[in-house]
């Protein structure tokens, strides 16, 4: 009971995050202080009385004012129609998606809660640091470090490097495809190599085989190295290279963009390297990894496939649903640098039901490419991450993949444990695992191999 409490406070509380691991007292209060002078400087100028801005939740299902885990005070709420114009008329065809309907959504997913890129991005210039042929458990593989050298001839005064491991059998006759995760090449809790968490017996390979086994190739790239996990890094990393230092404007973007701009970034070096299949690229991630999975496959067409792990609010799960973790919560000062600074408004003038957009038009902004929704058990991983408000985001995505053509999930009734969903482009499986992808993998890979052909 006590892990399972841990794995659910370390998924609320942003500033206990793996970022923080390895860090002096010293340094974790100058973060806290940083990020607190941040959040109120945003709220600031937002015009926001701080006497209005409402508490999120607790994670801990203890507390006094625990987060609701039950479905029988779940909210009543509308949701937003996904093929709905602004004007009032629906949406008749993938032209009036692409044209209208997708612009409109996009627009107000970038000025109200993720935030818009600005215009001065700078180029990345990519380096590879190492090549060596290598094993991934007991398979062969050509293991390259790169480095994503960010442009600061604006403001030398930060730099930016980019973090990448990309791994592909060794002597492939031909490029493969590659799984990207947002993740750590290197634990933040010791000098070993990263092992996967929550996939049942030693004796299961690890997502790494798995992919590899297929003649697949994967790639980890770190956040961290993209744009930090608090709000006393906004003024740092690839956000504050472009406002010079600076603090962000509400419309600005956050993290989850950063880092989702990160990933298309390796993109682009993918497209040069011959080992790599740059038409088949798939993003996965867990919990605010998971959300930035999520924004990344929603933003960037260049991503084929998407495998979004346990993403919660702020990612796949509908946000106007009182269940688990709450817009309170994200917007808070311990999670707000994921978000543009406007999303602070839906915690004080406004609520989640003023939002102009939820969860299930950003699993459609992915349409018609192929998502799969993950999640853990909710004995194990807990219902922080409420998973039925996760399969809710998907379901009600359908809509728009049946306007391509293609199929969505198929129903509107949460599945058992264990049972998956797979027969359509929106895919969901909600495992008996913790907070971890890892039980999924095997599940996600015979789904994806429908998509990606010559599957091993």
């Amino acid at each position: 009971m006590k892990a399972i409490k841990r794995i659910i406070l370390l998924s609320s509380i942003s500033l206990s995050s793996f970022a923080q691991f390895g860090l002096t007292p010293a340094q974790r209060d100058s973060i806290n202080k940083l990020t607190s002078e941040d959040y109120n400087n945003m709220v600031e100028q937002l015009g926001i009385d701080r006497s209005l801005i409402r508490r999120g939740p607790s994670g801990n299902p203890n507390d006094a004012n625990a987060a609701n885990s039950s479905e029988e005070k779940v909210n009543k709420y509308t949701l937003p129609d996904p093929l709905m114009l602004k004007n009032g008329q629906k949406v008749k065809n993938v032209k009036d998606w692409t044209e209208k309907r997708r612009p409109e959504l996009v627009t107000d997913f970038e000025n109200e809660i993720y935030g818009r890129l600005p215009q001065n991005l700078p180029a990345v210039n990519w380096q590879v640091i190492s090549v060596k042929d290598t094993l991934v458990g007991n398979q062969a593989i050509t293991q390259k470090i790169l480095k994503g050298i960010v442009d600061n001839s604006s403001y030398p005064a930060i730099k930016v490097e980019i973090n990448l491991l990309l791994a592909t059998p060794a002597k492939a006759p031909k490029p493969v495809p590659v799984v990207m995760e947002f993740g750590f090449i290197r634990s933040p809790f010791n000098a070993g190599s990263i092992k996967p968490i929550g996939l049942g017996s030693s004796g299961e390979p690890t997502w790494q085989e798995q992919l590899i086994s297929r003649g697949w190739g994967y790639a980890i790239i770190e956040p961290s190295s993209i744009q930090a996990d608090n709000g006393a890094g906004l003024t740092k990393g690839i956000i504050g290279l472009v406002n010079k230092g600076g603090r962000r404007k509400p419309d600005d973007w956050g993290a989850l963009r950063a880092w989702a701009w990160g990933a298309s970034r390796a993109i682009d070096y993918f497209e040069s390297d011959k080992d790599v299949d740059a038409k088949r690229l798939a993003i996965e991630g867990l919990s605010r990894y998971g959300k930035a999975a999520l924004v990344s496959m929603a933003f960037e067409p260049r991503f084929s496939l998407g495998f979004i792990g346990s993403s919660g609010a702020g990612g796949a799960k509908i946000l106007r649903r009182v269940f688990g973790e709450q817009v309170e919560n994200l917007a808070s000062s311990g999670e707000y640098h994921w978000f543009a600074g406007n999303f602070i408004k839906y915690t004080s003038k406004l609520t989640p039901n003023d939002l102009p957009v939820d969860a299930h038009e950003l699993v459609a902004l992915c349409a018609p490419r192929p998502v799969f929704i993950s999640s853990g058990s909710p004995q194990v991983e807990g219902q922080w991450v409420d998973a039925k408000g996760m399969f809710l985001g998907a379901a009600h995505a359908s809509s728009v993949y049946i306007l391509h053509g293609k199929k969505g999930l198929g129903t509107m009734e949460f599945p058992k444990l264990g049972m998956a969903l797979t027969d359509g482009e929106i895919a969901f499986r909600q495992h008996a695992g913790g907070h971890s992808t890892g039980p999924n993998w095997s599940t996600w890979i015979g789904w994806a191999c429908k998509y990606w052909s010559d599957c091993k």
